[in-house]
């Protein structure tokens, strides 16, 4: 009886330690974005190889007291992106296609998230 729950202990250990080693996974690619810098004039940034299944606040635009919103999002990561008008994805929310076309410049965001399709 005790070495069947040694046994099933030591699964139980190397299973929690299997699942701890997987790395996070990623949506592969770039998402680009414009934001209205310091100096006023409109830049571009990109998430690079973004996490997925993960809320994604655009640093550049968290502050909605501070800070205008992120703008003219474009996909080309391999994973669907589903955008947020506000942070920490929430807000009306559009969703982009994986390698899709820029979106217009109209199209604001301070919020992201991918997820595979």
């Amino acid at each position: 009886m005790r070495l069947r729950h040694s046994v099933a202990a030591a699964c139980g250990a190397l299973a929690l330690t299997a699942a701890l080693a997987t790395p996070a996974h990623a949506a592969t690619g770039e998402f680009h974005y414009r934001f209205v810098g310091l100096s006023g004039e409109p830049q571009t940034a990109a998430l690079v190889d973004p996490p997925s299944a993960e809320c994604v606040t655009i640093p550049e635009a968290s502050d909605p007291g501070a800070s205008s919103p992120a703008f003219a999002p474009h996909n080309d990561t391999d994973e669907y992106a589903i955008v947020f008008t506000e942070a920490d994805c929430s807000g009306d929310s559009w969703t982009l296609r994986p390698h899709g076309r820029p979106a217009t410049d109209r199209l604001t965001l301070r919020s992201v998230v991918f997820l595979g399709g």
